[in-house]
């Protein structure tokens, strides 16, 4: 693959990192967002290399801005990967609406207006290519994520969107949907409601003790992950989704699988709407 630039939010930390090493290692060029300037200092020291953004992905009016002067100061960017987002952790009932609009402005609205600053610019240039960084929660979903999982179905519908209205004028769009891998998204990135309401111990609690005995021990290696977006943006054919770990493809055929049952069951009562 020549050459290319490479526009990497939530550069700093877990599957933006991994992804930013991966491009710099192959010759690649990597503007990396940060929120902070901590972050910013944190990441030039591991990666001399890279070039460091300060972009809030939640100031949407500010996102056109950064990346125009980004731009004009590194070059047209080739490749957004727009990963920043984070994981809340509540039972419905439990967590607050503000904690909802919190993890969809990050995790929606943040994501979609970083990819709306570059529509224009990969449509006049008839290429480009967005990889927007959802998860098996986008796909499939379990008790106490609801907010999360909501997040990202809803990034996945506007993906797909997304890839059909750029398809004509060369434009890629696939999401990216990662198993559990060893990141800090279940450690001190999550945020968790605190628990309140006793009705929900024995659904819940097994789970979120599973989820933190299991934090850092995860199968996914965040470095084979980025190995796996330098070969998917390589490609002339790119899918529109592509899973990554082989707990997303088991959960995610096993939801498959019921779903066939499920209209197979409800087959009669569907079809007898018809006028």
């Amino acid at each position: 693959m020549p050459e290319q630039t490479f526009f990497i939010t939530g550069a700093n930390s877990g599957f933006g990192f991994a992804i930013a090493q991966a491009a710099l290692a192959a010759g690649h060029r990597v503007i990396g967002s940060v929120r902070s300037h901590e972050a910013g200092a944190s990441l030039r020291e591991r990666l001399p290399d890279a070039r460091v953004v300060l972009c809030d992905v939640t100031d949407f009016e500010r996102i056109p801005a950064i990346v125009a002067e980004a731009e004009q100061e590194h070059g047209p960017v080739d490749v957004l990967i727009n990963n920043a987002g984070y994981g809340h952790e509540g039972i419905l009932e439990e967590s607050p609406l503000e904690e909802m609009r919190r993890q969809f402005d990050v995790n929606v609205f943040g994501a979609v207006a970083v990819a709306k600053a570059f529509l224009p610019r990969f449509r006049k240039r008839r290429r480009g290519f967005i990889v927007n960084v959802t998860s098996m929660g986008g796909m499939i979903t379990m008790p106490g994520i609801g907010y999360y999982c909501g997040s990202k179905f809803a990034l996945q519908g506007i993906s797909d969107v997304m890839r059909a209205e750029m398809a004509p004028f060369g434009v890629h769009v696939t999401t990216l949907c990662p198993g559990s891998f060893r990141t800090d998204w279940a450690g001190r990135s999550m945020v968790r409601t605190v628990r309140s309401i006793a009705d929900y111990d024995a659904l819940f609690d097994p789970i979120r003790t599973a989820r933190h005995e299991k934090d850092g021990k995860q199968l996914g290696d965040p470095a084979k992950l980025a190995a796996a977006v330098l070969a998917l943006v390589a490609s002339d054919a790119p899918p529109p989704q592509l899973l990554l770990g082989s707990d997303a493809l088991r959960l995610v055929r096993e939801r498959m699988d019921r779903m066939e049952r499920e209209i197979a069951d409800w087959e009669e009562l569907t079809r007898s709407t018809n006028g």
